[in-house]
């Protein structure tokens, strides 16, 4: 019983540190005049704590939805890059989009980048 609880002590520390430290957040920049894509996120603590990605919107090919329906629903807009795969722009967790909010995301997002849009 006491390695159950040990372990439970483990996780929850773990689950709080990720709260607290935001691990997750960020933001995303598309800035139409340079040609530039910037994405920030913030990460555990340590040397590699600032995730920040920038690449030139001519590299993006895709807006991909990956929708899951079931017991536990997930929605995911990713964007695909030439040469560096598919990066998600909405956090994995998140459940709260309905189908259509996901979608006018999505279609207002490859509008913007003139992209054509996947689901998945």
């Amino acid at each position: 019983m006491s390695f159950y609880g040990i372990a439970g002590l483990f996780i929850s520390s773990y689950l709080w540190c990720t709260i607290l430290w935001n691990v997750g957040s960020g933001y995303d920049r598309f800035d139409r005049k340079e040609g530039i894509v910037r994405i920030f996120r913030w990460g555990f603590p340590g040397i590699k704590r600032r995730v920040f990605l920038q690449f030139l919107m001519r590299d993006i090919q895709s807006i991909r939805i990956q929708v899951k329906e079931g017991l536990y629903p997930r929605r995911i807009l990713y964007m695909e890059i030439r040469g560096q795969g598919v990066i998600p722009l909405t956090r994995t967790d998140e459940k709260f989009f309905t189908p259509r909010e996901i979608e006018q995301k999505a279609a207002k997002l490859a509008y913007f980048l003139r992209v054509p849009i996947e689901v998945f």
